[in-house]
């Protein structure tokens, strides 16, 4: 028997798959930084603020790779009223949302993934280059977590319209926090393990040709993973809630 969350993650992907539209946005969303450094990086010299904006790039990616499929995949749904016969299955709503949150999350890493690589040829040129398993341990899982939290406010919206709105301004909490890094420096210690902080603070200092310590980027990718788990299962309680199953 097919594993359900393993079924419902691939009807999403085709399904979001087939919105051209929406993938060509992500692809401009993912590219824009390698694309903005690289011009920059010509007529200038790569300093720590290019590099810091670089990073603002990078946390931006993240989580507009999967915004227009997590749009979409509940808030969606309930507008067209196709959630409430998916939910009535005998399939766990926990299995469910994880099959969405798969889907997400697989759109969520491409985006990341398509910035890295565009930052990676950028860099090379300098002679700097990301190591990569830091990179997969440390960076990566961000996306995980910006796919849990964009399912979580789909389940509160109750039209796209509305999903669209919340998640466009959940793109400006990245960008804020990267932006404050950057133009105002703090004293890095204990919040270089925090989600989204962590994860600039570690590509500032990779690109600035910094240590690749596997150990405190797995650290930030063990606690980032597991605070999107934590988002998850509280979307997944709210599947249980009556106007989101009836979109009272």
């Amino acid at each position: 028997m097919l594993n359900p969350v393993l079924v419902v993650a691939r009807k999403e992907t085709i399904d979001s798959l087939r919105d051209t539209r929406s993938i060509v946005s992500s692809l401009m969303y993912a590219l824009m930084g390698p694309a903005v450094v690289f011009m920059v990086s010509m007529a200038v010299r790569v300093d720590g603020v290019l590099i810091g904006m670089m990073s603002v790039f990078t946390l931006v990616a993240a989580f507009a790779g999967g915004m227009n499929v997590a749009m979409d995949t509940i808030a969606g749904e309930r507008e067209r009223r196709s959630l409430l016969p998916l939910l009535m299955n005998p399939v766990r709503r926990r299995d469910i949302l994880m099959g969405k949150w798969l889907a997400v999350s697989l759109f969520s890493m491409a985006g990341l993934v398509l910035n890295l690589a565009g930052f990676a040829i950028v860099f090379a040129r300098a002679g700097t280059h990301l190591p990569l398993l830091a990179v997969v341990a440390g960076i990566l899982p961000l996306a995980l977590l910006a796919a849990a939290i964009q399912l979580l406010i789909s389940t509160i919206c109750r039209a796209v319209k509305e999903a669209q709105t919340y998640l466009s301004m959940l793109v400006f909490l990245p960008m804020g926090l990267g932006l404050f890094q950057v133009f105002f420096p703090a004293a890095r210690g204990w919040f270089a393990f925090l989600p989204v902080m962590g994860q600039q603070w570690q590509l500032e200092r990779w690109m600035k040709g910094g240590a690749a310590a596997f150990g405190p980027a797995a650290t930030l990718g063990c606690f980032t993973a597991a605070l999107a788990l934590l988002v998850l299962e509280v979307a997944a309680n709210r599947l249980h809630r009556d106007e989101i199953v009836y979109g009272n």
